[in-house]
């Protein structure tokens, strides 16, 4: 750029000078980007990832770089930049990748390519767009994910997590904690137990450890096996346990001094047998017996760190519990994670190593798992050995080792770079006799680990049907070659730290993208290393309406007359008010009482047909009702009369129906209150010519208290109504009706009244 002389004590810049540009090259530039962009192969990369950039370019995919902060020189101000340059280098424009790079600096990205998952919100993409991460795929790629979703697999397959996983917990969570105490003082008493048995050595000297701590062991052992078979069920928690807190700390000092320290224990050739026996009975229940060991080491990890930071080693109780302790940060978040170390690995000359494996997922559903053929092992700097717990002997982590040198006593035949490739291990075992538990043990256990840990995981990712994201797993095999997971790292390492990894991690990232460009759409296309080892069933899931969801069913038709009486949803077969009555027609409804058998019946009827009436008071009202009457032949003879459009009835004036004043009309109707109870049929014999909804006896003005010796209620049912404010009545006879009434009752008043 040309740096202008400072005019009144300012400086000003002028556009900076840009190198002349090839018009062929850029027409050239020009139709390679057109063809890119009407393909949608527009890519971008964030990240050292020469092979993914070198393999897309091949494609005829053009890359947009993604933006990033321009280093500023301190000695002249900044320059103003134009025209969206959003901090783009210029000082290779004349290469081609670059001036393609700049014409596709406002097309979409296609296809993302970064080193961490939140450098793209993958929720925001569209259908089209493709990146290699999931959105919530820490839930198994953490330790902590790993170490809970794992306890869920009972749920999804008949594995037992304990045949792959070593037992880990959370020390943040308290549950957890006291779970793993248990589990810590359980495997120093299989510990000592082993201890017994493989050491066979007696010793009567003062100031060796008494036997009782073997008794202790057994002891526990064989409790720790009564709750395997539920036999615990009837313990409660007032029962003491067994072991005392102070008799624990008494037995892990001792178990120290024997299994560390290497005190004898007195008398102990006399349990090998009982030790031996309870050994048998556990190994057919604990999976992990065989690797646990003698010294009880645990992995201490803290959650939220990668690349072996922050992991130790330790054997003692107190010390783990103090050091998690000291991180209430960590422990709050319940990040600290303490597995049992696998002290019994295979080793190869006295060495220890684990194995990098990738495996590639392109769908959640239905889940889609691809395994690659080849891994490689990495090994620790120095000889194997459970007396020290130095990292430099336990972590085989590459970012770890490439601290130290290599031992003095290293085996010769060891890699110096602490690689091998599988083919190279693969000759180790032929050496040793067990090549063919290579595809037989190894293989397949590796394969089924890493499905039940997907499996867990299945419904906790965002899936998105256009990505995918390629992983690296770490396992560690036992002296039976059966495979142990470890972990599972997201975006691992394509570094070529070595000459194993130089030219397996290429091949990775190459096989890779064959698989998720070219056999999506040719499923016959060449997938490299990559070989499906599962696929499972597509789970439906129904399709989403939106705003188009549709309820079916028949509408209910609303009647012609919209208001209703209330008593039309109530039980009551009849039900007349006592002022529209005349004496005689009283006495002879109050007769129904007279029989007892008959009064029994009522009684039993009246509790399903009268559900108000103990809830009538002797209050009087004059409030308007409407009430359902019989057909028109029976209110003749009670003194009414139809209206000429036939829908209600209203009394006839006579001794009875005398009218004190004229009120206005009144047709409200009340909707029932207890239409929510089951409605009682109406009886045919009641009313046999009664077809369709009940009329309604409309009332202007009755005389109060028209029949002596009845009693008039309140309706607690029938306050409560919205469209009421005053008290309804409902007759409720209360005098035994006279023995010269006996002959007079007929079968039409054998039905109930209220």
């Amino acid at each position: 750029m040309h740096i202008i002389a400072p005019v009144g004590g300012r400086i000003r810049s002028s556009v900076p000078s840009l190198p002349v540009i090839n018009p062929d090259r850029l027409k050239t530039a020009k139709t390679l980007v057109d063809k890119a962009v009407k393909l949608r192969k527009v890519f971008s990369v964030q990240g050292p990832y020469p092979v993914i950039r070198a393999a897309l370019w091949a494609r005829g995919w053009v890359e947009r770089r993604l933006p990033h902060p321009v280093q500023r020189s301190p000695t002249y101000p900044c320059v103003e930049e134009g025209d969206g340059n959003d901090g783009l280098i210029w000082e290779n424009l004349d290469d081609m990748y670059d001036l393609m790079s700049r014409l596709v600096r406002n097309e979409t990205t296609y296809f993302y390519w970064t080193t961490r998952r939140d450098n793209i919100d993958c929720r925001s993409l569209q259908h089209d767009q493709m990146t290699n991460h999931y959105a919530n795929a820490g839930t198994f790629t953490t330790k902590v994910g790993l170490c809970v979703n794992l306890r869920n697999l009972q749920w999804f397959d008949t594995a037992d997590p304990d045949t792959f996983f070593p037992r880990c917990y959370r020390l943040g969570a308290e549950d957890e904690k006291h779970a793993f105490i248990e589990d810590f003082r359980r495997t120093a008493c299989t510990s000592l137990l082993q201890y017994v048995v493989e050491t066979k050595l007696d010793n009567e000297e003062h100031r060796s450890v008494g036997p009782e701590i073997i008794n202790t062991a057994l002891h526990v052992c064989q409790e720790f096996l009564s709750v395997l078979k539920h036999s615990d069920i009837d313990v409660t928690a007032e029962i003491p346990p067994s072991v005392e807190e102070a008799q624990w700390a008494e037995f892990l000092k001792h178990y120290y001094m024997v299994v560390h320290k290497g005190k004898l224990i007195r008398g102990s050739s006399v349990f090998v047998e009982r030790c031996q026996d309870m050994l048998t009975r556990l190994q057919a229940v604990c999976p992990q017996l065989d690797t646990d060991g003698l010294n009880n080491i645990w992995i201490i990890k803290p959650g939220a760190k990668s690349r072996g930071r922050g992991i130790m080693c330790m054997n003692h109780l107190d010390e783990i519990l103090a050091l998690v302790d000291t991180d209430r940060a960590l422990t709050k978040e319940s990040k600290w994670v303490v597995q049992k170390y696998l002290e019994r690995p295979l080793l190869v000359h006295c060495t220890k190593f684990d194995l990098r494996q990738w495996f590639l997922v392109t769908d959640w559903n239905p889940l889609t798992i691809w395994f690659y053929k080849e891994c490689y092992l990495r090994f620790s700097t120095q000889p194997y050995s459970t007396k020290t717990l130095d990292s430099s002997v336990h972590l085989c982590n590459n970012s770890i080792q490439k601290h130290f040198q290599p031992s003095r006593n290293r085996h010769p035949g060891l890699p110096e770079d602490n690689m091998w490739s599988c083919s190279q291990f693969r000759s180790f075992l032929q050496r040793e006799g067990r090549e063919t538990e290579w595809e037989s043990v190894v293989i397949p256990g590796m394969q089924q680990a890493v499905v039940h840990a997907l499996q867990t995981a299945q419904d906790l990712v965002e899936p998105h049907k256009a990505s995918f994201e390629l992983y690296g797993a770490d396992f560690m095999l036992g002296r039976d070659l059966r495979p142990w997971l470890l972990e599972i790292n997201a975006s691992p390492t394509m570094a070529c730290s070595s000459t194993v990894t130089a030219r397996l991690c290429p091949a990775v990232q190459v096989d890779t993208l064959r698989v998720v460009l070219d056999w999506r759409t040719d499923p016959s296309a060449y997938t490299g290393g990559f070989k499906l080892i599962y696929k499972q069933a597509a789970v439906e899931v129904p399709q989403y309406l939106g705003v188009n969801l549709l309820v079916e069913g028949a509408t209910i038709k609303r009647s012609r007359h919209y208001r209703q009486s209330f008593i039309s949803n109530s039980p009551l077969p009849h039900q007349v008010h006592p002022e529209q009555l005349s004496q005689s027609q009283v006495k002879k409804s109050q007769m129904t009482s007279t029989c007892p058998k008959r009064e029994h019946d009522r009684k039993a009827e009246r509790q399903n047909t009268c559900p108000v009436r103990k809830s009538c008071r002797s209050v009087a009202c004059e409030q308007p009702v409407s009430v359902h009457t019989e057909p028109q032949k029976k209110a003749q003879r009670l003194g009414l009369r139809r209206r000429v459009s036939g829908a209600t009835l209203v009394p006839r004036k006579g001794k009875h129906q005398s009218i004190r004043h004229h009120a206005s009309h009144t047709s409200k109707s009340f909707l029932s209150q207890r239409s929510s109870e089951p409605q009682h049929k109406i009886s045919s014999r009641v009313f046999p010519s009664l077809q369709g909804p009940l009329p309604t006896l409309e009332i202007f003005q009755l005389q109060p208290n028209i029949v002596t010796g009845t009693n008039v209620c309140h309706n607690s049912a029938f306050l409560s109504h919205p469209t009421t404010h005053k008290h309804q009545l409902c007759l409720n006879s209360q005098r035994q009706v006279k023995a010269r009434h006996k002959g007079e009752l007929t079968e039409e008043h054998k039905y109930k009244r209220c």
